[in-house]
């Protein structure tokens, strides 16, 4: 079993920068994948990013402000977010899946992952 777990939300300014981690328990050696998705008031979770078995790959509404990462020595996983706006409020979740996805159609689907996070809330206001 593997438990994600996420922190660093808050409360910032519009253009201001936060950063999330994902500290991972379990048998962390097995995560070939790991994603974060968030879910805005009244919306359905969307995909944010992933870290793919070392690649990489963004939703348009985050790309060219938002990074993520992996330090394997810890078992985190972190998603820098600058620039943000009031629409990236939201929680965010952090997602793991034990092998690789191939089909970058799939990033997207909250079935191919296995362990969810509990969420950390991010309010940028105006």
């Amino acid at each position: 079993q593997v438990q994600p777990v996420e922190s660093g939300g808050g409360l910032v300014q519009a253009g201001d920068s936060l950063r999330l981690a994902c500290a991972a328990s379990g048998r962390t050696f097995s995560i070939n994948t790991m994603a974060w998705f968030r879910q805005a008031p009244g919306k359905e979770r969307e995909f944010v990013a992933i870290w793919n078995a070392g690649n990489t790959y963004y939703a348009a509404s985050v790309k060219g402000r938002f990074t993520i990462s992996r330090d394997n020595a810890k078992n985190t996983m972190y998603l820098q977010m600058n620039s943000l706006k009031p629409e990236d409020t939201a929680v965010y979740y952090c997602a793991a899946r034990v092998d690789t996805i191939y089909n970058v159609g799939d990033y997207v689907k909250e079935y191919m992952y296995h362990y969810w996070g509990q969420g950390t809330q991010v309010t940028v206001s105006s």
